[in-house]
């Protein structure tokens, strides 16, 4: 309950800081800058070590895979025949097909299923989410943003990027034997510990509802996806091939939760509409807990 409270509070604050003179008005831009460069990294280094690769677990990595990919191409159809600006198009993208699969959704799951349908929520998070977003993420922000850019070079941005990087870091570190422990385990949490409140503090500063008539089509539009479409057809895929029902129940929840915080940091920091990028976790957060909800009701009724 408490990271729950942690994010609205931080949101709270962001809006609040609105009101400061004395905040720069890219403020929000910076925290994003940050929250890549420092917390991003901790998670990888704390996280990915202690990861278990197991066969079965396969169903629960492909979540996220799934959601993104439909979202790439429903958006990208939409935006063709809709004649939207390639910035929307990938704003949408990255906003509606992310899932908040950590910072929401691991206190979700341990309240409503336990502490070990958490590993299940890890798998979900660390190799579908984190993974995606670290590196096809990146490459829609930057194409979005800049247009074409030759291989080479988009290749050398998505290498250096810092979650990618240190994606690929923990992953070694993982096989090798390695492992935070002592004090360097204690420095990695407290870095990691920084993510959700700047994260929902940059986007607090965004949020400005005034905006939202400008915003107001695309913002249903990319809820509509993310917290109803997506996880109906996840659970009608997994339902329908009969997988596990503690696995279903966390894969379709997890697939259900608000936007990416992170996703929406990546948008902003490229100009993907970060308006919209800021609403879509600002109002996706708080909405999502009505529609979480029903697919709580939806999975114990077909249990």
């Amino acid at each position: 309950m408490s990271s729950l409270i942690l994010l609205f509070v931080s949101l709270l604050i962001g809006v609040g800081l609105q009101k400061v003179k004395t905040i720069p008005s890219n403020a929000h831009t910076t925290l994003g800058t940050l929250i890549l460069y420092v917390p991003m990294p901790a998670i990888c280094l704390l996280n990915l070590p202690h990861m278990e690769w197991r066969a079965d677990l396969i169903g629960l990595v492909l979540v996220a895979w799934i959601m993104f990919g439909v979202a790439y191409f429903l958006f990208q159809y939409l935006g063709k025949k809709l004649e939207w600006d390639k910035t929307l198009i990938g704003c949408l993208i990255l906003t509606a097909g992310f899932a908040n699969t950590s910072f929401v959704g691991f206190p979700v799951i341990e309240a409503l299923y336990g502490m070990d349908a958490v590993k299940h929520a890890l798998v979900v998070d660390q190799m579908g989410s984190f993974l995606i977003v670290s590196s096809l993420g990146v490459w829609l922000a930057i194409t979005s943003s800049s247009g074409k850019m030759r291989k080479r070079v988009l290749f050398k941005k998505i290498l250096v990027f810092p979650p990618f990087l240190s994606f690929v870091v923990g992953i070694l570190l993982g096989n090798l034997g390695w492992s935070a422990e002592g004090d360097i385990k204690i420095v990695l949490e407290k870095l990691a510990g920084t993510l959700t409140p700047l994260a929902l503090i940059s986007v607090g500063l965004q949020l400005k509802w005034g905006h939202i008539k400008n915003e107001f089509r695309y913002l249903v539009m990319g809820l509509s996806y993310k917290l109803l479409l997506a996880p109906l057809m996840i659970f009608s895929l997994y339902y329908f091939i009969g997988l596990k029902h503690e696995i279903l129940r966390v894969a379709v929840m997890e697939s259900a939760m608000a936007p990416m915080i992170t996703a929406s940091i990546l948008a902003a920091s490229h100009n993907l509409r970060p308006t919209l990028a800021g609403m879509m976790v600002g109002v996706g957060v708080p909405l999502s807990f009505v529609t979480l909800g029903i697919w709580y009701l939806v999975l114990n009724f077909f249990n």
